[in-house]
């Protein structure tokens, strides 16, 4: 596609013979006659570059530089000043201006069209750099944004505080730094129900952008250090990143069928085996090492599995009899998980 070159000339011979001399080297010509009509043909057309006199009536060279200077659309189109000023002065005010070049009449042909392609090729080198540094600057995978999201601020909560109440609105997503965070649900009588536990580098929230308030509460099961990103940042990644959304989905729908299984083994599970899968859901989803205790109130347990507290406590008391767990105060010990995994 030939280049689309504006000149702005208000002397006709100079014009028509700079035209045809440009149009014979293969580019697009569009003409103005004075400054004026140069600002609004340029606005218009959006040439890739601009060749431009000086001494012109209504509006001269120097002040359509300053007009399109102040236009986004038109601030960065090469700009190369003709003149029959050859005084130093002149020339310095033009380059000082913004100008990418300043070549005094009378000029040979060679002259214009050399200054002229080497104005289009910085143009497009630094084009080709821009977007190549675009693309190397976007995120590639879900590691990735992870590091992205460690440049947010944190904000550090104590165990059993409230990170957010869904029914209160919340414009933030979250990655745990530290910590472990649990969001539930309440129902109609009362009853908590852990929709999720959220461990080192999880990231969690409310993962829509519409204004409307959730009745999913968050909250610490132990101090806990968060990064906290506001939503529309978020929006505005995803907006430049869309091939990371398929990551976010990925792990959305990981997150989904966790909860689908957890919801199927609460249904139809005997009270001892919902009791030993949650522990070990707990074990799992909190890696914690294998030899080493796990530390959740009993409120919490009774929550994820799905029953009573109580019976939740009458369970517990078995499998320790059992030799499958240790319990002290609130720390749990598994101490055969083969046995616990194989309960029915």
């Amino acid at each position: 596609m030939d280049k689309k070159v504006l000149l702005i000339e208000d002397d006709i011979t100079v014009r028509e013979n700079t035209a045809e001399m440009l149009e014979l080297s293969g580019y697009n010509i569009h003409t103005a006659s004075d400054g004026q009509k140069g600002v609004e043909a340029a606005s218009l057309l959006l040439p890739d570059i601009i060749v431009c006199d000086i001494m012109m009536p209504l509006l001269d060279g120097y002040g359509v530089l300053e007009e399109l200077s102040k236009n986004e659309e038109t601030k960065y189109i090469p700009f190369i000043f003709l003149s029959a000023k050859t005084d130093h002065k002149d020339i310095r005010k033009g380059m000082d201006m913004g100008a990418d070049d300043y070549l005094t009449k009378p000029f040979e042909e060679d002259e214009l069209i050399s200054a002229i392609e080497s104005r289009l090729a910085k143009t497009a080198i630094l084009n080709q750099r821009e977007e190549k540094n675009k693309e190397n600057s976007k995120i590639k995978d879900f590691e990735e944004l992870k590091n992205h999201l460690r440049s947010y601020e944190t904000k550090s909560f104590e165990s059993s505080e409230i990170v957010y109440d869904g029914h209160q609105g919340n414009n933030y997503f979250y990655m745990v730094d530290r910590g472990v965070v649990k969001t539930f649900l309440i129902d109609e009588n009362g009853k908590e129900l852990i929709t999720a536990l959220y461990k080192t580098e999880d990231v969690f929230g409310d993962f829509t952008f519409q204004h409307k308030s959730s009745k999913e509460v968050a909250q610490c099961l132990e101090p806990t250090k968060l990064y906290c990103i506001p939503k529309q940042d978020f929006k505005t990644f995803l907006d430049s990143n869309t091939k990371m959304l398929y990551d976010i989905i990925n792990v959305l729908d990981h997150n989904l069928q966790d909860t689908k299984n957890q919801l199927l083994d609460m249904a139809y599970s005997s009270v001892k085996r919902k009791t030993a899968q949650t522990i070990l859901l707990f074990t799992e989803r909190l890696k914690r090492n294998k030899l080493r205790q796990i530390r959740i109130s009993r409120a919490d347990l009774a929550a994820v599995a799905g029953i009573a507290q109580e019976s939740l406590i009458r369970t517990l008391s078995k499998l320790k009899k059992e030799g499958l767990i240790e319990i002290e105060g609130r720390n749990i010990k598994v101490l055969d998980f083969e046995k616990l995994e194989n309960i029915t």
